[in-house]
């Protein structure tokens, strides 16, 4: 790792070993008349490499900063209907106005061709049409293929390596966040071109101010007031009958933008998380967050395999959203946003595994049939005003769940065979509400935040037959062990409720001059859960006697974090800084009195976080980050009553156990180059962080024979070091794009098992490629791989048994034999490697699509898994286990689909 780190610091600071030179000046015609538009180009002699390069202003002026290790460059300038002009010139800063020649040319042909990719200040403009291909459709079909950008599978968007911060379309933020819908369903023929705007800063007053690290992409459609949207209608043959539907309108105008999105289907694709908040804009807006339930009860669940989802999801899924924006004054500074979502979705999902244990020589099997229910409603409505004079964004959020998860479970291990129904149910309703607002005031900034957050869970876990579950049990003044007996046909019940408020409340004055910014503030940060559960069963001569108070709990954890802190801000031509320095005053309580826990803690600490970035050269960008954080547990480190969290046994706390107290700091060093000119993107960098705990868990068996959580008071570490790189580059001449990716991770950490100190070493390399070429006009290739290969050594795994190897690949294949004529090829393989045991698990599908072009309607036949694999294979390995499962997986199946454009 010191040989990465060595590595990594001298490609970081040898491109900063040479000074920094800049030209400037400027560019008239021979009667002084100023040429706007010209570009200036820096260059090595000799050499056809552009090193730096600048377009003159409306005034005819330049401004072009270079670095070159030669004593001299040579600098270009090119201008319409002008005669080029090449000096060389000495390698320092200077100031040189050059006038050119008219050289009017006889225009005999004229060919319209428009730059790949572009750049004008912060904004990097791609042209959409020369990364298409002829089976792309969507928007996300061709961002997937646009040097620089990459698109998670979750539908996140990536620029260089990074995540953006806003989607916009024309400029307007309608999604807030939720931009997959637009990415899926926005025809590709809609847009002109995809805008990146670099360290974008998404409030219009903070802008100059206050910089940001994070990109945001704009999405230019071709027409000012556009209507149009996406469909697709199918159905199939296979166990049951599929179908497949999507509906996806949309407008965008000046005034006002909408979505509306329908999706159905049972055919394995995952639509319900279409309405996730992918991107979080900037902390002056206020807060928001996806929103999720306190999922502290479960039933056993089946595993998953490493797949795309659409390998093995049985579900049967109806999605509907609506997004709305509208500008509700005249000067169009006040903008209305209403969004709601509904999801019912069902998904099956079935597993077998058989677990070895390496340390007793032992083993068992299981197999799980899991219903999954999920039925959600979320509806969002936001106030904004973004302009330079002010800024005010108030969102209100309310969700409901009624989700419900099944569970049929078969166990064969020392307690013998049994097989049991575990039901539950969990409804949740969530309330927020998040204001910020920036107030001018002469030549300050005022800025007041303020959220609320409001969340009731219920839930309630059953298991029938009771004695299927096959506790261990200690009786008083006994020392062995039994197995707790269970009234035959008996039903186990859990109960738990949580409620939970959190409030953060601030303000902050800043004060601005020459480029820098300072912003003291204050806060107050309050919360509050509330934990009340109870058991209920019944037992053989009430041995336990689960009607006593061990099995309840009635507890109150509560924080007060009052905070002081001053932001220090610095924006130039090159430089950009943003930092914080809090103070916070931390102050936990957490009281059940009836099972003695009355605990609390108060402790100031510092967290400071800095972030600074300088850009060079025209397409250099390094930076440097750290920051230190405090973490002091939650109300899951505190209950002390025995809770059935799931039905492999019941959980408690130690009452005795103090507040858990984490430390982390982290750093990182980055590098960033993005030239469109040679439309070349690379970024590399290097993560550090140290966690430190004052407390190791242990599972210990208590006097009872249950399971109990008991911290150790022993200082422990984590560490994490990771060295990545990336370089991505379009080949116009081959119509191909390219990228590598390299990610090397070593983390170490401490745990304990049966009293044993045991310390964990992991060290895990992923090598990542992508290719998408469309040079051939009869035929298209998209591939993509990733090679994986890893490393854990606790003292218990030992040898080849804590190394494991995955390679998985994803290729497309489209053959154009015919005008309008698509055949499609798709191969999924995914192989991992444990010890000397591999699995390698291929699936291939094919497909044959007729395009209607006048109507811009495609009918497309396509044969999903044509081997029809109806299970997949993988191996773990635990801290001494080693387990090999099986998973069901869809089955073959056809589907006929019509695709189709609303406009």
């Amino acid at each position: 790792m010191k040989k990465n780190i060595s590595l990594f610091l001298m490609l970081f600071f040898t491109v900063l070993t040479f000074a920094q030179k800049t030209v400037s000046g400027k560019i008239t015609d021979d009667d002084g008349v100023a040429i706007p538009s010209a570009s200036v180009t820096i260059e090595e002699p000799g050499k056809d490499a552009i090193l730096a390069y600048g377009i003159t202003n409306s005034k005819g002026e330049y401004k072009v900063t270079f670095t070159s290790a030669e004593s001299n460059v040579d600098l270009k300038v090119k201008a319409f209907n002008q005669k080029p002009l090449t000096k060389q010139i000495s390698n320092s800063d200077q100031t040189l106005n050059f006038k050119m020649q008219s050289e009017a040319t006889e225009i005999k042909e004229v060919q319209l061709k428009t730059k790949m990719i572009t750049a004008r200040g912060d904004t990097i403009s791609y042209d959409l049409k020369a990364f298409n291909s002829k089976n792309d459709r969507t928007l996300a079909d061709v961002m997937k293929k646009i040097p620089g950008i990459e698109v998670n599978n979750d539908g996140t968007i990536l620029y260089q390596g990074n995540a953006i911060n806003k989607f916009y379309v024309n400029g307007k933020d309608l999604m807030e966040g939720g931009y997959g819908t637009i990415n899926n369903s926005l025809p590709k023929d809609a847009v002109q071109k995809v805008e990146v705007l670099e360290n974008h800063q998404p409030v219009k007053i903070l802008q100059d101010k206050v910089p940001s690290d994070q990109a945001a992409i704009n999405i230019k459609l071709k027409n000012s007031v556009t209507m149009t949207g996406r469909g697709e209608v199918g159905s199939g043959f296979g166990d049951p009958w599929l179908w497949n539907v999507k509906l996806t309108p949309m407008f965008f105008g000046q005034k006002s933008q909408w979505v509306v999105n329908y999706k159905t289907n049972n055919m394995g694709e995952q639509v319900e998380n279409e309405g996730n908040i992918l991107a979080f804009g900037s902390s002056w807006e206020g807060r928001r967050s996806n929103i999720s339930q306190n999922n502290w009860l479960s039933v056993e669940n089946a595993d998953t395999p490493n797949l795309p989802v659409k390998r093995y999801l049985m579900n049967s899924v109806h999605y509907l959203s609506a997004n709305y924006l509208t500008n509700i004054d005249k000067k169009k500074e006040w903008e209305l946003k209403a969004n709601a979502n509904y999801t019912n979705n069902a998904v099956e999902r079935e597993s077998n595994s058989v677990t070895r244990d390496i340390q007793q020589g032992t083993q068992y099997t299981t197999r799980f049939l899991n219903n999954f229910y999920t039925d959600k409603l979320k509806g969002e409505l936001i106030f904004t005003k973004n302009a330079k004079k002010g800024f005010f964004k108030n969102t209100t959020t309310f969700s409901q769940f009624w989700n419900a998860d099944r569970a049929f479970a078969e166990r064969n291990d020392k307690n013998g065979y049994r097989i049991g129904n575990e039901a539950l149910e969990s409804p949740t309703t969530s309330f927020q509400n998040s204001l910020s607002t920036i107030i001018p005031w002469k030549e300050k900034m005022v800025n007041f935040k303020s959220y609320i957050s409001y969340q009731n869970d219920k839930q309630i876990l059953e298991i029938s037959p009771a004695d299927y579950l096959q506790f261990p049990y200690k009786e008083t003044n006994t020392t062995d062990l039994t197995t707790i007996k269970f009234t035959p046909g008996s039903t186990a019940l859990q109960y738990f409720r949580i409620k939970s408020l959190d409030t953060s409340h601030s303000a902050n004055i800043s004060f601005s001059s020459k480029g820098w910014t300072f912003t003291p503030q204050v806060g107050l940060d309050f919360s509050t859960d509330k934990l009340i559960t109870n058991f209920d069963g019944s037992t053989v001569n009430d041995k336990p006697d689960f009607a006593t108070l061990n099995y309840e709990n009635d507890l109150k954890f509560t924080r007060i974090n009052p905070s002081a802190s001053v932001g220090i801000n610095y924006k130039s031509e090159s430089w950009s800084l943003f930092s914080s320095f809090p103070v916070n005053f931390n102050n936990i309580k957490a009281e059940d009195a009836f099972r003695n826990v009355s605990k609390s803690l108060s402790k100031v600490t510092f967290t400071p976080n800095i972030f600074a970035q300088y850009s060079f050269a025209s397409f250099f960008k390094a930076s440097v980050n750290g920051g230190i954080s405090n973490n002091f547990g939650d109300i899951q480190t505190a209950y002390a009553g025995y809770i059935l969290i799931s039905p492999g046994g019941f959980n408690k706390m130690n009452p005795k156990n103090p507040i858990p107290e984490t430390n982390t700091k982290n750093g990182g060093l980055r590098l960033e180059y993005r030239n469109p000119l040679n439309n070349l993107f690379f970024n590399v960098g290097y993560r550090l962080s140290d966690t430190k705990n004052n407390l190791l868990a242990s599972s210990i068996v208590n006097e009872s024979g249950f399971s109990e959580i008991e911290y150790i008071e022993k200082e422990n570490k984590r560490t994490n070091n990771s060295l990545y790189a990336e370089i991505g580059k379009y080949f116009p001449k081959f119509k191909t794009n390219a990228s590598f990716s390299y990610n090397n991770s070593i983390s170490k950490s401490q745990s304990i098992r049966n009293t044993d100190l045991i310390d964990t070493k992991t060290n895990g390399n992923t090598l990542g490629f992508k290719f998408n070429n469309t040079y051939f006009s009869w035929m298209s290739v998209d591939f993509n791989m990733t090679k994986s290969w890893n490393k854990q050594s606790n003292g218990i795994i030992q040898n080849d048994l804590g190394k494991t190897e995955g390679y998985t690949h994803n290729l497309n294949v489209f053959f154009y034999p015919l005008e309008n004529h698509t055949i499609g090829f798709y191969w999924d393989q995914i192989n991992s490697k444990l010890g000397q045991t591999k699995l390698n698990n291929g699936f291939f599908d094919v497909s044959y699509q007729f395009s209607w072009s006048k109507k811009k309607v495609d009918f497309e036949l396509k044969w999903m898994n044509i081997a029809d694999r109806k299970v997949f294979e993988k191996i773990s390995v635990g801290d001494a286990t080693i387990a090999q499962t099986t998973m069901q997986l869809r089955p073959s199946q056809v589907m006929l689909t019509v695709k189709f454009n609303f406009k």
